[in-house]
């Protein structure tokens, strides 16, 4: 998907489809978002590297003292925690294996614990900038402080949050009502960086939410986890640390969409999404994003409807629509391509018909919900 999105870049820059000062105008405004992505990437990474994720799951199975609806509902908070946090690709990536091989280990079935963090990596990516790259491009077109943002957002994510746990709760109640022997105590194998590593992803939302520039501050608490790692355990240090092709997509696809609107795209749009910011308005526009999410990927969407938004509500609904869900066909975000490939790597095969399955139960309620509930609060 990165390789397309680079010929596409390529191509507009080259045809002259988009002129240098557009493509300037674009990297500009992707600059600090970039600077995150990287950052919050190598903080993730290196936290997982110091068994913070294996610690926090394996922690969950003692709270959850033998119970599978216990240990579920754990996860369900580690995950939403991961994801508010650390932001969706957080747990897409690193928590997911690691819950993964927690199910498998206590010998219970792995699709509901796959679903939950797939879900709620995106449903829960609603309240802070920090949660996904489309509420950071969304903070910075509407010029709010993440106090602000999640002033305006919070009925939204809780909605959204407590209708996927209902859905979840009840798809896979058959797993949730087993249960298991309760492992041991994990070990930790350096205590002094899993010290660390909790205290810089545990500072990341409450330093953000403050109101110090996301970028910097996840940035800062980057270079202290890495300083503490070249310290204490330089060889996990390599390239794949930075997300390159994730970097390289994020830029080509906003380069085509820059294209696209520089051609008339925005006006085409706007007859699709309509305008106002009544109820309706803004469940047809969460509507048309979720659809475009799911036939586009959640990106691009955001990116082609960003400017047919027009006011913070409907900024907002389109938010609802591109976060919560591209969770039909598994395609629909970033985040959701990884988490397959993690599934797969752990021999966890998610098909098509159960994934759209969920999705076409739970999508709409969650859409429609999340809407209704920022409508409300507005």
């Amino acid at each position: 998907m990165w390789v397309a999105s680079a010929i596409g870049g390529l191509v507009v820059l080259v045809t002259g489809l988009l002129s240098p000062e557009g493509a300037g105008d674009v990297l500009l405004r992707l600059a600090p978002i970039l600077v995150f992505l990287v950052a919050v990437t190598v903080l993730a990474e290196l936290a997982d590297e110091s068994g913070l994720f294996d610690v926090a799951a394996r922690e969950c199975a003692h709270w959850g003292r033998g119970s599978t609806w216990r240990l579920w509902l754990m996860v369900v908070g580690l995950a939403t925690a991961a994801t508010i946090l650390l932001s969706l690709d957080t747990t897409a990536v690193l928590l997911t294996p690691v819950v993964l091989s927690l199910a498998r280990q206590l010998g219970l079935p792995p699709i509901g614990f796959a679903m939950t963090t797939v879900w709620l990596a995106n449903t829960a990516s609603l309240l802070l900038p920090v949660s996904n790259l489309t509420n950071l491009l969304a903070q910075d077109s509407l010029h709010l402080s993440t106090r602000g943002f999640a002033g305006v957002s919070w009925a939204a994510a809780i909605t959204a949050f407590v209708v996927t746990v209902i859905v979840l709760g009840l798809r896979y109640r058959a797993t949730w009502r087993t249960s298991y022997d309760v492992p041991e105590a994990p070990h930790v194998e350096d205590r002094v960086l899993f010290v660390v590593a909790a205290a810089t992803c545990l500072a990341l939302g409450p330093l953000a939410v403050v109101g110090f520039p996301v970028q910097w501050v996840a940035l800062g608490l980057a270079l202290v986890l890495t300083a503490a790692f070249l310290v204490r355990r330089r060889s996990v240090f390599s390239v794949s640390l930075i997300p390159w092709r994730l970097v390289i997509l994020v830029i080509g696809l906003f380069l085509v969409v820059a294209a696209g609107h520089a051609h008339g795209l925005d006006h085409l749009l706007t007859r699709v999404t309509g305008t106002g910011d009544d109820l309706m308005s803004l469940l047809h526009l969460s509507g048309v994003a979720a659809a475009g999410a799911n036939v586009v990927n959640n990106l691009p969407a955001y990116a082609a409807l960003e400017p047919t938004a027009g006011s913070v509500p409907r900024t907002f609904a389109l938010l609802v629509g591109v976060n919560t869900g591209p969770l039909i066909l598994l395609w629909g975000s970033l985040a959701t391509l990884l988490w397959r490939e993690r599934c797969r790597a752990r021999d966890v095969e998610i098909t098509w018909r159960e994934f759209a399955t969920t999705g076409l139960i739970g999508v709409p309620l969650v859409v429609v919900a999340s809407t209704i509930a920022l409508s409300l609060s507005s």
